[in-house]
């Protein structure tokens, strides 16, 4: 098989674009659109983003640091990745997504996977929906690191200290996504429930 075969073997199906909405541009992850006065961006091989909130049994919060590109600095995140984002994974749901994602990124395996909840991920910038998965019961079956060139550690922190790291990793120039704060917001309200 040639790699243009592969690498369309790969590619999920783009998704077509309404008839009111203009393509300003269309590079290989994103398309830039304009309806009506606002621009916009979409993943036009995705159904979302999705981010993982998981536990290990020692009660840490398992995240990951990474450089990103567009901040310029390495980011301290909740493990995440583009649901359906190539044709192998094409109708994947943020569940299975989750799975799998915290598995490539970290290490863990989980058994199972609930949707905590799902809400625009930056409704002035993108149309993309982000899921917030829970995975539980996790079981570490490597190192880590991500997959295709990734360049992930992984971090294994205790809820009972995890403002101070954050807070550190803040101070020594790290980027630390929002999204870990809802992360514990909705920890906080499971660990409500089960007293």
């Amino acid at each position: 098989m040639s790699d243009k075969q592969i690498n369309e073997k790969v590619k999920a199906p783009r998704r077509p674009v309404e008839a009111d909405v203009e393509v300003l541009h269309e590079g290989e992850f994103l398309r830039l659109l304009r309806r009506e006065h606002w621009e916009y961006v979409v993943r036009p091989n995705s159904s979302g983003a999705g981010f993982v909130v998981a536990l290990t049994d020692a009660g840490e919060l398992v995240l990951v640091e990474q450089y990103r590109w567009p901040i310029r600095a390495r980011s301290i995140e909740l493990p995440a990745g583009i649901i359906g984002d190539s044709a192998e994974f094409e109708g994947e749901d943020a569940c299975a997504s989750g799975l799998r994602e915290l598995e490539e990124e970290t290490g863990f395996r989980g058994a199972s996977a609930t949707l905590i909840t799902s809400a625009p991920t930056a409704a002035g910038l993108t149309a993309e929906t982000s899921y917030f998965v829970r995975v539980r019961d996790l079981v570490r079956v490597h190192a880590g690191g991500g997959v295709d060139g990734e360049d992930i550690s992984v971090h294994c922190v205790k809820l009972a200290e995890v403002d101070d790291w954050l807070d550190a990793q803040r101070a020594a120039g790290l980027s630390v996504d929002t999204r870990i704060y809802a992360a514990l917001h909705f920890l906080s309200r499971e660990a409500g429930r089960q007293t």
